[in-house]
């Protein structure tokens, strides 16, 4: 959430936020509610005061005299107050409904304009050449056995994976591979979370209210499967207060993940491009305002980190203020190359959301020496998604004769296989 003294004091940086990115949003009507709401608080201090001041005059009369009820005004005056209280909180709690809708505002180094804006801001290794035409992930799944659709489907419905075999065994062995390299190289902490989450827990990293319609609901128990680990991993903290020499926090956890993927996001896609459930070990970090933009550096460069013994061929995406997430300030995708679908594929996004999360979900951390308390800032960043690495991967490391080399680090989780 953005902070709300803007809305009091600047609203014009909103105004301009808003207009950098292309985002359609009332703001001229929530600039009234606030208005009329602190009318409304300012007339009920003033109600509260002289209420305070007939009192005191009441009581000092009691004292001179034997008995005394409380004149009726003085009723009637706290009776007018209770009013104003509960049409101040119709208030309160309507403006910050329509602040939730309001997305991060974009970090001055974010490119202005719609997705053509996207900065490429560095690529990894060469498009690797095959000697013959490379087929597509589909058809080495399906030659080598490695998953089936079709059962799938039948199973639960469309877009959702099936793993089957060694492909199955690949999976697993990335997903255990890629939590090693983050804790034992890169000092995260493992978690492992729960799959389903409250609506605060939603609330506070910003998917609701906005993206309510994209989530897998359990409505009887209003609660929802994760869309990514980051829900469970950021509200570890939730209305926590946290030291700062612990600063920063770095944790890892793998989870399977669940979206909808209402709209645009549902076109019909062969594969695993676009699918319902995947998998994915996610990064998530809590930090000082002042190092946060350090850290989402390192961040990225974690990330890459797996890309690159992967042996894939990809670049960084610098994403532009029209292409930004709704709770980011800066984001950088990571773009894989799949040589059978002739393509980039996003295969993590790395975001700061400075204190936009941390708001929503009341983080913060006690300065060190003023002893003062702040909101920390949060990022987090795929590290990375699958399934799409496992097309990047597949696509990439085929063979001629059909099968697939494996990459040496993922060998000694596959029993020491060198082929697929």
């Amino acid at each position: 959430m953005i902070d709300p003294k803007l809305l009091r004091e600047q609203p014009d940086v909103i105004r301009e936020a808003l207009k950098r990115r292309h985002y359609t949003f009332d703001l001229e009507t929530l600039l009234s509610l606030e208005k009329q709401r602190r009318e409304l608080l300012a007339g009920i201090e003033m109600q509260r005061h002289l209420l305070k001041q007939e009192s005191d005059e009441f009581a000092k009369q009691k004292s001179e005299a034997a008995s005394s009820r409380p004149p009726l005004h003085l009723k009637e005056r706290s009776k007018g107050i209770k009013r104003l209280e509960g049409q101040l909180k119709t208030f309160e709690e309507r403006v910050e409904r329509d602040l939730a809708y309001i997305p991060n505002i974009p970090h001055e180094s974010v490119p202005v304009g719609d997705a053509s804006a996207n900065r490429v801001v560095q690529a990894w290794g060469e498009k690797p050449s095959h000697a013959f035409q490379p087929k597509t992930h589909l058809e080495i799944g399906q030659s080598l056995g490695l998953f089936d659709f079709e059962r799938a489907a039948k199973v639960t419905g469309s877009h959702f994976p099936l793993f089957t075999g060694l492909g199955a065994r690949l999976e697993r062995a990335l997903i255990n591979w890629m939590l090693d390299v983050q804790t034992k190289e890169h000092g995260y902490t493992e978690i492992s979370p729960p799959y389903l989450v409250n609506r605060a827990s939603m609330f506070g990293t910003g998917q609701l209210p906005k993206f309510e319609e994209d989530m897998y609901r359990l409505k009887d128990d209003d609660l929802f499967l994760v869309p990514t680990a980051e829900v469970p991993l950021t509200n570890l903290h939730r209305d926590e207060i946290l030291d700062e020499t612990h600063l920063p926090l770095r944790y890892t956890g793998y989870t399977a993940c669940f979206r909808r993927e209402a709209g645009s996001y549902g076109k019909e896609t062969k594969g695993l491009v676009r699918v319902h459930q995947f998998d994915k070990v996610e990064l998530v970090k809590f930090t000082k305002p002042e190092t946060s933009y350090e850290e989402l550096e390192r961040l990225v460069k974690d990330a890459e980190t797996i890309l690159q013994r992967l042996g894939l061929h990809y670049r960084v995406v610098c994403l532009s203020t029209g292409d930004l997430g709704f709770a980011a300030a800066k984001c950088y995708d990571l773009e894989a190359w799949a040589p059978g679908l002739g393509q980039f594929l996003e295969v993590s996004s790395c975001s700061n959301f400075e204190a936009f999360q941390a708001r929503r979900a009341n983080i913060r951390y006690r300065q060190a020496e003023t002893r003062k308390v702040a909101h920390v800032h949060t990022l987090n960043g795929s590290g990375v998604a699958l399934a799409r690495t496992l097309i990047c991967l597949l696509e990439t490391h085929q063979r001629a004769d059909g099968r697939v080399v494996i990459p040496e680090p993922l060998r000694p989780y596959v029993d020491g296989a060198d082929l697929l």
